[in-house]
């Protein structure tokens, strides 16, 4: 999770995010005994273990207050420059 807070997140990364939660979540949790028949455990029944956390969920959060951190920033560090940084030749 390092640095996430600058990842750039498609819809089809943050699906490939959750396929790749779950399956490390389900060799975390391991299987399920029923009545001597052993499974793995579906998508529900990890959601309801994980309480609704969300690795994508995570990450947004992440930038939300990365950029919290950098609107309190002195305006005279290059990062708080570059949040007030307006291009050459844009009408304001």
């Amino acid at each position: 999770m390092y640095s996430s807070q600058t990842w750039t997140l498609t819809a089809k990364d943050e699906n490939n995010l959750h396929i790749f939660e779950r399956q490390i979540l389900r060799k975390i949790f391991g299987p399920v005994n029923i009545d001597i028949i052993w499974r793995i455990q579906n998508n529900m029944e990890i959601d309801k273990l994980i309480e609704g956390a969300d690795i994508v969920k995570f990450i947004k959060a992440q930038r939300i207050k990365s950029l919290g951190h950098i609107q309190r920033m002195d305006q005279a560090r290059p990062t708080g420059k570059l949040l007030d940084w307006k291009p050459m030749g844009i009408d304001q």
